[in-house]
């Protein structure tokens, strides 16, 4: 062979490579542009990272209370953790202190305040909770004082709408029944569907509790 047909066989070679490169390069960028297409068009490429898994809201429950001595914020206490639900203390703006609560002591000031009724507008410190609209059940507790609900709950009870709320009560004592606190409480709402209550006594076990919050049809 002499050198005039090496150097065509070489221009040849060249031809036939480049002619196959093209005809290469639109498959590559038909294959390019379908993997580009995927990532962007796939549900299954970038929802399953950003979605967020769903979960029920664990703010729809509320367990509102007023406790003098601790008993019915043990109570609640227990009920919120077995239901997941959120805590609100009603709280006096000025609190009772253990003379206050001396009902064997006729000047003590649960005991003035029983005689005259004047005297149970008791200021809280806070009446509405935080997300109070986002609530749709409503647990609100109470120790009982000579009969019905303690005073210091109503305030909470009359500064707040309770419109389609469920409310249930509960109260603590130590030996006296739920009677028509609850009926009471409801009338002075004005608003909201009232349940049947229950009574624990003071030193009641949380298992009690658990199972009594638990067995609720919320």
């Amino acid at each position: 062979m002499n050198v005039t047909e090496d150097r065509s066989l070489t221009r040849r070679q060249l031809l036939k490579g480049a002619a196959l490169l093209a005809s290469l390069a639109p498959a590559g960028a038909l294959l390019s542009g379908c993997a580009a297409s995927s990532d962007a068009s796939d549900p299954a490429a970038g929802d399953a990272a950003t979605e967020p898994a769903s979960s029920p809201d664990p703010g729809s429950v509320l367990v509102a209370f007023y406790s003098a001595q601790g008993h019915t914020g043990r109570v609640a206490q227990a009920a919120a953790d077995a239901l997941g639900a959120d805590l609100f203390a009603i709280t006096p703006s000025e609190p009772y202190s253990n003379d206050d609560l001396n009902y064997n002591d006729s000047g003590s000031r649960v005991s003035r305040e029983h005689e005259d009724e004047s005297l149970r507008a008791v200021e809280l410190e806070r009446v509405t909770p935080d997300g109070w609209d986002g609530y749709d059940t409503v647990l609100l507790g109470y120790p009982i004082w000579w009969g019905i609900a303690a005073w210091p709950t109503d305030g909470f009870v009359s500064g707040n709408d309770f419109s389609g709320k469920t409310v249930i009560p509960f109260c603590t004592s130590a030996s006296s029944p739920i009677g028509e606190s609850g009926s009471n409480l409801a009338k002075l709402a004005g608003t909201g569907d009232w349940q049947e209550g229950q009574r624990f006594s003071s030193g009641a076990e949380d298992d009690e509790v658990t199972s009594w919050a638990q067995g609720l049809a919320l």
